[in-house]
C-alpha cells in the first residue's frame, strides 16, 4: 500500500490555493472535543434533511434550464450602486452605528468607534477558479484598499460566497483581526495571515477586540471548500456588541428555534443582517426564505418588531432557481406585515439604524418582480394589527 503516497502527494500538490487546507494538529484535536462535533463531523442543532423536499435533481436541472426561468434569475438591466467613497466613510456616525451592504453578505459595520467587516468578497466569482463559476452581477461600491481600516473582520463560513481567496490575500496585508469559526484559521494561515490575528471560536465562545465583544453563535447549515467535505469547519452566525450598540449577523443558515436563545443571551439588536436569499425547495434547511428571515428577526428580538433588518446574501450573485428580484420584493412584504423596520439600500449605500432609512424597492425597475400573494409571518400572540397601527400613529 506505500505506492499510494506519492500519488496522493501528487494529488495534494495539485489542489488549488482556493481550496484551502484541512485542519491538522491543535486545530484539529480541538475541532474534535467540540461539544458540537460527533461522529467524525459538526452537526447542526436542528439537523438537516439530506435529501431534497422539492423533486429530483433531475427536476431541479430542468427548472435551471428553461429558458423564461433562467431569464427571471438575472436583472434585466444594470443594478444600481452607490458610488461611496472614503470621504463618505471617515465622517463618523452621528448615532453611533451605521452599516454599508457592499452587496451580497458583505457588509461594512461602524459600531461605536470600531469597524467590522462581516463576509468580505470582492473577487468577481464565488468560485475556486477565476474562469468559471457564479460571476457578480454588478461591481463593487468601492475598492478594498478605498474601504480605510478595519479593526476586525468576521468570517460567518468557508463557502466561496463568504470566504473569498483574492480578499483575505488583499487583507492578509493589514493588521486587522479575524473573527471566525473553528477550523476555518486553517485557510486563513495557509493564505498568509499571521496566526495571532486570528480569534478561532467555537459557538458560544466571545473574544474581545478594541470595545467590542463578537460572539460566534449557532447557525444551521454546512462547510466545505474541496472536492470533498468533512465538516471539519465551524459555520456560526455572529453577535458584535459595542458600548452603546448590538448587531448580529446571519451567516446562511436555516430557520431554527436557535434564534430565540440567542437573542435571549445577546439581544435586543438595534440591527440585524439576516440571509434571505438563494433558497430553494431543494434545500429548504440551510438557507431561509424571506418570511423565515423576518420570522428570525421577531425572535432574535425577543418576538416584536425592533431595530432595523437588513436583508442579505441577495442580487451579487445568482445562486438558486428563484427570481432575481423576489428577495427584495418578498422581504419588504414580509416586514410591511408585522411592522417591522427594515433597511433596502442599494449596494454602497451607507445608513444609520436611527435614521432615514432607505426603504424604496429600487430593483422593481431592473428585474422581474413575480406577481404574487407572500407568505408573511405571523404576528406575535401580544400584538395586533391594531396596535401596529397605534404606533404608527403616534
Amino acid at each position: 500500500m506505500t505506492g499510494f503516497g506519492p500519488l496522493s502527494s501528487g494529488l495534494r500538490a495539485l489542489r488549488p490555493t482556493a481550496f484551502g487546507v484541512d485542519p491538522s494538529g491543535e486545530r484539529l484535536a480541538r475541532i474534535r472535543r467540540s461539544p458540537h462535533f460527533a461522529d467524525g463531523a459538526f452537526v447542526n442543532p436542528e439537523g438537516t434533511r439530506t435529501r431534497p423536499s422539492g423533486g429530483s435533481a433531475l427536476e431541479l436541472a430542468k427548472m435551471y434550464f428553461r429558458k423564461e426561468e433562467r431569464a427571471r434569475r438575472a436583472p434585466a438591466g444594470p443594478i444600481p450602486v452607490h458610488p461611496t467613497t472614503y470621504a463618505d466613510l471617515a465622517r463618523p456616525p452621528a448615532s453611533g452605528l451605521r452599516l454599508t451592504w457592499m452587496g451580497h453578505s458583505s457588509v461594512l459595520a461602524e459600531i461605536d468607534g470600531h469597524r467590522v467587516l462581516f463576509d468580505p468578497v470582492w473577487g468577481q466569482r464565488c468560485s475556486p477558479f477565476d474562469f468559471a463559476g457564479p460571476k457578480r452581477l454588478h461591481p463593487v461600491p468601492l475598492p478594498l484598499a478605498a474601504l480605510g481600516p478595519v479593526d476586525v473582520v468576521v468570517i460567518s463560513h468557508d463557502h466561496y460566497d463568504h470566504l473569498d481567496l483574492p480578499t483575505i490575500k488583499a487583507l492578509a496585508g493589514t493588521d486587522t483581526v479575524f473573527a471566525i469559526p473553528l477550523g476555518v484559521g486553517a485557510h486563513l494561515e495557509h493564505w498568509g495571515v499571521s496566526a495571532d490575528r486570528l480569534r478561532e471560536l467555537d459557538w458560544h465562545e466571545s473574544t474581545r477586540v478594541g470595545g467590542l465583544t463578537l460572539t460566534a453563535t449557532p447557525a444551521r447549515h454546512f462547510c466545505g471548500r474541496g472536492l470533498r467535505n468533512g465538516q471539519h469547519t465551524l459555520w456560526a452566525s455572529w453577535s458584535v456588541a459595542g458600548d452603546e450598540h448590538r448587531v448580529y449577523h446571519s451567516g446562511d443558515t436555516g430557520y431554527f428555534e436557535g434564534f430565540k436563545d440567542i437573542g435571549a443571551a445577546h439581544g435586543p439588536f438595534d440591527a440585524t443582517m439576516i440571509q434571505i436569499g438563494a433558497y430553494s425547495d431543494f434545500w429548504p434547511d440551510i438557507h431561509m426564505t424571506p418570511e423565515e428571515g423576518t420570522r428570525a428577526h421577531l425572535d432574535l428580538q425577543g418576538g416584536e418588531p425592533h431595530g432595523v433588518l437588513l436583508p442579505i446574501h441577495w442580487a451579487t450573485f445568482n445562486l438558486a432557481p428563484h427570481a432575481w428580484a423576489e428577495p427584495g420584493e418578498w422581504t419588504k412584504a414580509a416586514a410591511d406585515a408585522v411592522g417591522q423596520a427594515v433597511a433596502l439600500p442599494v449596494p454602497g449605500q451607507p445608513f444609520e439604524s436611527a435614521g432615514d432609512l432607505p426603504t424604496e424597492p429600487w430593483w422593481r425597475g431592473v428585474g422581474y418582480v413575480p406577481d404574487h400573494r407572500w407568505p408573511v409571518p405571523e404576528l406575535p400572540r401580544t400584538t395586533t394589527h391594531e396596535d401596529l397601527d397605534l404606533v404608527a400613529e403616534g
